[in-house]
């Protein structure tokens, strides 16, 4: 018997399936072997070594883990096709006892028959050099997080975290918000002339003035323009006929995944992340069993198989026509990494055989990934394109056309572009036939006027675009590097932008007054392209850790030393302490405001802050002193005397401080209605006359 070890318990099922009787798989739940959760665990003195342990919650899983391997005839370990991957391979040889040198480990870029049963002829070494690059990286987070995180916390808030690339994420939405902050608005005008011919319409803007682009700045300008063309006609200066492709773009990475599956899906990074794991680690499908979709899920290939890209061609010719299948297979310029893209495993089986089968964000990620995959390998798409130059007293206007021809991959997928975040962005019109020379009259002229916009805010997907732009974070981490920024209140969300905070925004600022030679775009990037040379074996591990702590400790060093702190001074409230009878005061924290007892440290009562609790709302009904507004734990309001324990008045509903004519029990607000809070009085409208 051959046991296999693998990650996740969910692929058991799908491996054991292509594996038959004479294998037995072994999920070992993620990460055994790790740096500990609350110790720094890395000897600065002893050449950076760091300090692993067995996790607490594993010990178990691992005693089963020997007992197994210890009676299995060989032992092979299929963890994930990546660094993270290839360390937790090699932590799983070291508590095994077996020689990572020894062809003890197997990968496959997807749970398929075909995939599993080639990678049992090719097992190979571990490779230490990939090893070695993920140990660089915990490594060097390690000390940034456990080293920076405590200054933060001393100089701007408590339990802050900082990260080597999250801090970076962070910089960049704070440098964005700045910008739009700063942005200074510029007035221009749009002209536009609508035409017609043949009952056919079509528009034209104005784009120069006697040969020159001109674009008009204010009113005075614009009227000038109408002044001289009005009533006047438009004569046709020149046509030009083309014919344009569009290639189809790649098949996803993990970045292109994330942005199109926010920008088209509306699905969040955490959503699009856990769909993808599913889909790569195996569905059950009605009538297949248990089964994965897709390929590995973090990769920045876009290289495609051999017999993947032979069998989608043969499969769009059959269902589209060989038209649409290119003379040559489409091929992407790919990093030289054995990844390939994310694609379906098998092409033959559609999203609408397996809708049934899925979770409505499974079906819509498989579809997404699907689509684009098969619109990878087809023709490009083809278009008649008209563009028109008209004259009118010395100005020019132009209008375009734009018919296709041709579907090509356009018949499965459309890109997702600029255009596509303003529905209200006029299209091509279709422009009639039209010889130079020939005069025609505008029907109706129309100005408006226009301000440049400030760049848009970051949204997870855009975010995501520009780390990768920028070579910062790598696709296992850029889920988890922006989750963070809402999880710690650095960010919050509007809509689907992210908006830095103000404690994000402290963060930066204190960064950048004492560690922007480290906490900026372009070091960060240069480290990732360090660690890249680790796992190619041009580079060594401890000397990358080395050059970088040499210049980082100095920088921690002037940091504590520094008198300068960020904290916020406490705002006293009108809020009484329930405990000790103190006024509350308005605090920060790590997530945020909240109220805290004036008389701390000797009352340490606590509890969330909202803006309308430090105004009363009304006066108590039953002794005369404020009601406050107070939210839940779950987010819901209720109403209670600042006198807590002598009074302890509370309620639901809005108290209007007096009490029921009936009954004597308080008056509250439904709506526009008073009512009694415990018989069935309700006070009459109050009655109002008109004057003229």
């Amino acid at each position: 018997m051959k046991l296999v070890v693998i990650e996740a318990p969910a692929k058991r099922d799908t491996l054991k399936k292509y594996l038959g009787d004479g294998f037995e798989v072994f999920a070992t739940k993620g990460h055994i072997r790790d740096l500990p959760a609350k110790a720094f665990a890395i000897d600065l003195t002893n050449n950076y070594e760091p300090h692993y342990e067995i996790n607490p919650d594993k010990k178990a899983l691992i005693e089963d883990l020997k007992k197994r391997a210890k009676h299995a005839d060989e032992v092979l370990i299929a963890t994930d096709p990546d660094r993270e991957g290839e360390a937790i391979s090699w932590h799983v040889a070291y508590v095994l006892g077996l020689d990572p040198n020894t062809k003890c480990r197997i990968q496959f870029n997807e749970i398929s028959k075909k995939a599993v049963l080639k990678a049992l002829t090719e097992p190979r070494a571990i490779d230490l050099n990939l090893v070695n690059a993920q140990q660089a990286r915990r490594v060097l987070d390690r000390i940034v997080g456990y080293k920076l995180s405590p200054i933060l916390s001393r100089k701007i808030a408590p339990k802050l975290s900082a990260g080597r690339v999250q801090s970076v994420a962070l910089k960049l939405v704070v440098d964005r918000e700045k910008e739009i902050e700063t942005f200074k608005p510029e007035e221009y005008w749009t002209v536009t002339a609508l035409h017609e011919k043949n009952k056919t319409k079509f528009k034209s803007s104005l784009t120069g003035h006697n040969g020159k682009k001109i674009k008009p700045k204010n009113r005075e300008e614009v009227d000038k323009i109408l002044a001289d063309i009005k009533g006047k006609q438009f004569e046709v200066l020149e046509t030009k006929k083309t014919r344009t492709k569009s290639h189809a773009q790649a098949p996803f990475t993990t970045s292109t995944m994330q942005q199109d599956a926010l920008n088209k899906l509306g699905m969040s990074l955490r959503k699009t992340t856990q769909a993808a794991q599913e889909l790569y680690e195996g569905v059950e499908v009605k009538g297949e069993g248990k089964i994965a979709l897709i390929t590995y899920i973090r990769t920045d290939s876009t290289r495609v198989s051999v017999d993947a890209q032979a069998a989608c061609r043969q499969y769009v010719a059959e269902k589209f026509g060989k038209e649409f299948v290119p003379s040559k297979p489409n091929i992407y310029a790919s990093k030289k990494n054995a990844h390939e893209a994310i694609r379906p495993i098998n092409i033959q089986l559609t999203p609408d055989m397996v809708k049934d089968s899925l979770t409505k964000d499974n079906y819509r990620l498989y579809k997404l990934i699907y689509e684009r995959f098969m619109a990878s390998q087809m023709s490009e798409a083809e278009y008649s394109n008209v563009n028109v130059t008209l004259g009118c007293e010395g100005y020019e206007f132009k209008a375009a056309g734009k018919t296709l021809e041709f579907a090509g991959y356009t018949a499965v997928y459309k890109e997702y572009t600029d255009e596509d975040k303003d529905a209200s962005k006029d299209k091509s019109d279709k422009i009639p036939q039209l010889t130079e020379g020939e005069l025609l009259a505008a029907q109706e002229i129309k100005e408006e006027q226009k301000f440049t916009k400030p760049p848009a805010r970051f949204t997870e997907a855009s975010l995501v675009k520009a780390m990768e732009e920028k070579g910062i974070g790598r696709p296992a981490t850029y889920a988890a590097t922006i989750t963070i920024l809402t999880a710690r209140n650095y960010c919050s969300k509007d809509g689907k932008a992210l908006v830095p905070t103000e404690l994000g925004r402290k963060m930066v600022e204190y960064l950048e007054k004492f560690f922007s030679s480290v906490i900026n775009v372009k070091f960060t990037a240069y480290m990732e392209n360090r660690l890249d040379d680790i796992a190619e074996n041009k580079d060594e591990w401890h000397s990358v850790v080395d050059s970088f702590w040499n210049g980082f400790k100095g920088l921690l060093k002037n940091a504590d030393a520094s008198s300068l702190t960020m904290k916020s001074e406490p705002v006293e409230t009108d809020v009484i302490c329930d405990k000790c009878g103190h006024k509350m005061v308005i605090r920060e924290g790590r997530y945020g405001k909240f109220l805290g007892c004036s008389n701390f440290p000797k009352c340490k009562n606590v509890r969330p802050f909202e803006e309308n609790e430090r105004k009363p709302v009304s006066k108590c009904p039953m002794c005369g002193k404020n009601v406050y507004a107070l939210r839940t734990k779950h987010g819901k309001f209720f109403y209670a005397c600042e006198d807590r324990d002598g009074c302890n008045f509370m309620s639901w509903d809005v108290p209007t401080g007096e009490k029921c004519p009936k009954c004597q029990k308080p008056l509250i607000k439904k709506g526009k209605t008073v009512r009694c809070s415990a018989c069935d009085y309700v006070q009459p409208p109050v009655q109002t006359t008109q004057t003229e």
